[in-house]
């Protein structure tokens, strides 16, 4: 009988065990947070853009929060990334917040500026744009490309797809044309590229980008991987530290929270 029982308790931790691996990847509010779409593989019960263990609901942008980002002017723009970043040594990614700070507001100018966190740059006046170091996709302008297009990754991969042969420079134009500034273009041209170098196998496959456990496809695990850790210090905005809900879903835990509530 104790044989028996003893059995019984060992495929009983085997089963439970099993349904924790299963639900492993849904993070701290047993779904992800996102803006899911036919491409994402998951459902609006399983991925929403809410994180209630943080208390935040991602901004909705209308369009006419979209217009007033695109009337910013940044008074200190980045300059072009001219090599490839990813023959470089990785630099050292600072953690904080990258904020904007407002020159001039009849004129609608700003330049952005880093601070060790949110209290600091509110306190300063500044406002949050994204959490960690600010990068060449921290404008404004770019925000609006971000918080525009929900499937953004989709739209740089076709770049990434009818350039594959091409100088990177037609890549980077591609990408441009779907209203990044030019050195965000250019970090993720380059990030497109090494992707393709690193993951081209698996990102020709057509997968839906969640796994139905809630994981990654292997295409956008390999990407976040290998090209992810350069793309992020120099990009310095990511949709998870912007706080934007995309269509690739995220467990909560990896999500900024960001409110995204700039003066007019």
């Amino acid at each position: 009988m104790k044989k028996i029982l003893n059995l019984c308790f060992y495929f009983l931790a085997i089963l439970l065990f099993s349904n924790c691996s299963k639900t492993s990847e849904l993070g701290c509010e047993g779904f992800l947070f996102g803006s899911p779409i036919g491409a994402t593989g998951l459902n609006k019960n399983q991925c929403k853009p809410i994180c209630e263990c943080k208390s935040f609901n991602s901004k909705i942008f209308t369009n006419s929060d979209l217009t007033e980002l695109k009337k910013w002017t940044i008074t200190k723009p980045f300059d072009q990334i001219l090599t490839n970043p990813y023959n470089q040594p990785l630099p050292v990614a600072k953690e904080g917040v990258c904020a904007v700070i407002v020159d001039t507001f009849e004129t609608k100018k700003y330049h952005l500026e880093f601070f060790d966190d949110a209290e600091k740059a509110k306190t300063a006046g500044a406002f949050v744009t994204h959490y960690d170091n600010c990068g060449v996709c921290s404008t404004l302008e770019d925000l609006a490309v971000y918080a525009g297009n929900i499937d953004i990754g989709s739209d740089v991969k076709k770049c990434g797809l009818q350039n594959l042969n091409a100088p990177i420079a037609e890549l980077i134009s591609c990408i441009q044309e779907l209203g990044f500034t030019l050195p965000c273009a250019q970090i993720w041209a380059y990030n497109t590229r090494n992707t393709q170098k690193k993951c081209l196998e698996d990102c020709l496959k057509n997968e839906p980008y969640n796994t139905k456990n809630g994981g990654l496809n292997p295409c956008l695990a390999c990407d976040e991987r290998e090209s992810g850790p350069v793309f992020k210090v120099y990009a310095g905005r990511t949709r998870r530290n912007t706080g934007i809900a995309s269509s690739i879903c995220r467990k909560c835990e990896e999500v900024q929270p960001v409110e995204h509530n700039y003066p007019r």
